[in-house]
């Protein structure tokens, strides 16, 4: 072979070696395989939730409004109502229908260090229902097992149908077969987690259906005691297993605590929690303090700039291949063996070129002595 075709051959082979490793880096900096299909099947199995609720809504009532829910997925409640405590964004409602949020949610999960058969603590406002389904979605496709405690109080836009709360949504997936947790205990949420904020006849109304219902009713308007119970029914229904994270679903008061640091946890995966006087801790600081990680699911446009997923959107994306950014990649090794293996292979492809380089500038001067 001559010299100048060798030259071609390698040049043409680390050309080759190159690509090859661009798109096997490109494959191994997302999250691994074992990962993508458990977030494929999150967000699926989100979107059979989806159209259970749907169905359900549909016979329930209330009609959906295309102003409010343009998608009709059911999740989007109505502006004000009698269980209504706080405002509410209808934007940010309805951008947590997605069922990217479960994949997220299961990223997250496993980020946070859950695998299966371990326990996940959800602090659930039905505020977000769509998020507290994408949570239990996740739960499942992981096979972790999450402890709820779920406030039945909704700000605007959220669970706040009366006769279509969390609670009728629950019953709706437990009949469709998506859902098959219990929460460990329910509270009426809102002001003080006993509705200080809400209309004396909501109130009154979830009161009932919680004293009637299968959990035990959760009434401690101060907040060091209330958080205090909360953590022993956490701890209880983990058993001898570690809490391997806890997921806060919108702004409870009893799981935010009332110190104005909680606004700097970060959305997604809070990796750095600042820590009031325990008078004004919620759930989700003294989780923190106990070392547990935090998955803050609030600040939704946060969590869409920080991850990727799209603000508002119609359609809603199809499930089952969700793309992502700004998770962990969980292929850290891999990639530096790849790497490493990579830089071999080019040197030895490369160093020959270079003898033979050196070889033919060096003949001149051995012809001249």
């Amino acid at each position: 072979m001559s010299a100048g075709r060798a030259v071609r051959l390698r040049v043409l082979l680390a050309g080759a070696l190159g690509v090859a490793y661009v798109a096997l880096f490109s494959l191994m900096s997302g999250p691994p395989p074992f990962l993508r299909r458990t977030m494929s099947e999150a967000s699926l199995r989100m979107a059979r939730s989806a159209a259970a609720l749907r169905d359900c809504r549909a016979a329930l009532g209330p009609a959906f409004d295309p102003a409010a829910d343009p998608n009709g997925t059911g999740f989007v409640g109505v502006e004000r109502s009698v269980i209504t405590t706080s405002a509410g964004n209808a934007a940010a409602k309805r951008t947590t229908a997605n069922p990217g949020f479960a994949a997220l949610v299961a990223a997250l999960l496993h980020e946070a260090g859950a695998r299966r058969g371990d326990a996940v603590a959800v602090g659930a406002s039905s505020s977000f229902p769509a998020l507290v389904v994408a949570t239990l979605a996740a739960a499942e496709a992981l096979g972790v097992e999450p402890l709820v405690i779920s406030s039945l109080g909704a700000s605007e836009w959220g669970a706040n149908i009366p006769g279509f709360g969390w609670l009728q949504m629950e019953e709706c997936l437990r009949r469709a077969g998506l859902l098959a947790s219990v929460p460990l205990a329910r509270a009426i949420g809102g002001e003080a987690d006993v509705g200080l904020d809400m209309d004396p006849l909501g109130r009154a109304g979830l009161a009932s259906a919680i004293a009637a219902g299968d959990a035990p009713f959760l009434e401690e308007p101060d907040l060091e005691r209330n958080v205090a119970r909360r953590m022993e029914i956490y701890r209880r229904g983990a058993g001898p297993r570690p809490i391997r994270a806890f997921v806060n679903i919108g702004g409870s008061w009893a799981n935010m605590g009332t110190d104005a640091a909680v606004l700097e946890v970060e959305p997604g995966l809070s990796r750095r929690v600042p820590l009031p006087p325990p008078e004004r801790r919620g759930v989700l600081q003294a989780m923190a303090a106990a070392g547990v990680p935090v998955v803050h699911l609030l600040n939704v446009k946060g969590l869409c700039e920080r991850y990727g997923l799209p603000w508002d959107p119609r359609p809603l994306p199809a499930p089952g291949r969700v793309r992502l950014a700004g998770l962990s990649a969980g292929a850290g090794p891999a990639r530096l063996v790849l790497s490493g293996g990579f830089l071999l292979a080019v040197l030895a492809v490369v160093a020959p070129l270079g003898r033979r380089r050196r070889v033919s500038l060096d003949k001149p001067e051995s012809a001249a002595r």
